[in-house]
């Protein structure tokens, strides 16, 4: 008991969960009864001021509330038994009342107890010894408030705790949940590229098995080097096939993922026009010389440009759209903004983390990606794709050299 009750570390009352100025309710709350009972309730007592500190010991006990539950045990007597504080008594014992509501606030139950056990001896010893405390009937009255404000501070304490457990679960489960969509979308990653890669190796292997057969009398070497690079690039795509193979099964249940082409930036007409037809006002508009891109890049670009533009129709209806992409010799720019949606967005079914997608892309590529709303009100992506400088082509005079 002595390490549960002697303590003046300060238990600051957190406020409520609600917006703006609301949060702050409860402690209006106490102060305006500490107010009320320091005018109102010390009218007719002597020694007002005493009365007078011992309503403010409420608005103390917001922050130090077991150092302000003691002094108010202590002047209990002194109340109780001098006869000047008569008419101030029953505020006195409601105030002690509210003390341990708001200990019983921030203290667990076996503190609760013990000041509860402490405030109703000194009442029943008041009542025994003084005889000036009043009636019977007034100590069972002050004995039911403990009760209900113990009740009460026990309720609120534990929905507090079950809030607070639950905002707790919620935090991990959308942790878990954006996890698992970076997962997800880093599966579908893996796919995609696997369909690049295998298509790569696939044409360095055949070229490899032709190219003897385009020279005549090539030298023994070349063809068992050339033997070499098919036979490095079969057992590669092996392995490829081997290693990835079951995120393409994923897709669906026969075991084989769809054998379409992967989408690359020629089908960004096609993309457009599609979103136009669902009703999207879009424009697109391209700075620099078009030149095809490494697919890796072609595929993340067309990704992003499309997931942006599904999220415009989902959470902007109505507004207008630009997709404006910027070729430079190193980089590909890709900047997708929207306006203000015309008409409220309905609710979405998806797990809303598109953005976790379109950023995972992005930093495969070791590329940089930002994205938020506008001044306006609209929103904005913009992604920054590095291209792999083109393998020089070796002439054959420089071959030869």
């Amino acid at each position: 008991m002595r390490k549960d009750l002697f303590t003046t570390a300060p238990q600051p009352m957190p406020p409520m969960g609600a917006p703006g100025p609301l949060r702050w309710l409860p402690h209006g709350a106490v102060g305006a009864v500490a107010v009320f009972a320091a005018v109102s309730a010390t009218e007719d007592i002597p020694l007002r001021p005493v009365g007078m500190f011992h309503a403010a010991l409420l608005v103390a006990a917001l922050r130090r509330p077991l150092p302000a539950w003691w002094l108010s045990l202590v002047m209990l007597p002194v109340f109780s038994l001098y006869p000047p504080f008569a008419p101030y008594t029953g505020w006195a014992w409601a105030v002690q009342a509210g003390l341990s509501f708001l200990v019983a606030l921030r203290n667990p139950p076996r503190v609760t107890a013990e000041t509860v056990a402490l405030g109703t001896g000194l009442l029943l010893g008041l009542q025994v010894v003084g005889g000036r405390i009043g009636p019977w009937y007034f100590t069972a009255i002050v004995l039911a408030l403990f009760a209900l404000v113990v009740a009460a501070a026990t309720a609120v304490r534990r929905t507090r705790e079950v809030r607070a457990r639950l905002a707790e679960q919620e935090r991990a489960l959308s942790q878990e949940r954006a996890q698992r969509t970076v997962l997800e979308e880093r599966a579908r990653i893996a796919r995609e590229l696997h369909d690049v890669v295998a298509h790569h190796m696939s044409v360095i292997s055949i070229q490899a098995e032709a190219a003897p057969y385009r020279v005549a009398d090539p030298p023994p070497e070349l063809v068992a080097a050339l033997a070499d690079i098919r036979a490095g690039a079969l057992e590669g795509l092996t392995e490829l096939r081997r290693l990835l193979g079951v995120l393409r099964s994923e897709d669906r249940p026969g075991g084989r993922g769809p054998e379409a082409p992967q989408p690359t930036l020629e089908r960004l007409d096609d993309l457009l026009a599609g979103v136009r037809a669902a009703g999207l006002d879009v424009r697109a508009a391209v700075s620099g010389p078009r030149r095809p891109l490494p697919e890796g890049v072609e595929l993340s670009a067309y990704r992003i440009v499309q997931e942006s533009l599904s999220n415009t129709l989902r959470h902007a209806p109505g507004a207008a759209a630009r997709v404006e992409l910027t070729y430079t010799d190193a980089t590909l720019r890709l900047r997708i903004r929207n306006g203000p949606g015309a008409a409220a967005a309905a609710p979405s079914p998806g797990a809303g983390h598109g953005l976790l997608g379109m950023r995972e892309r992005t930093a495969m590529l070791g590329g940089e990606f930002s994205a938020g709303t506008t001044p306006d009100g609209g929103y904005e992506v913009t992604a920054l794709l590095p291209v792999p400088a083109a393998p020089a082509v070796r002439t054959g005079r420089e071959q030869t050299a």
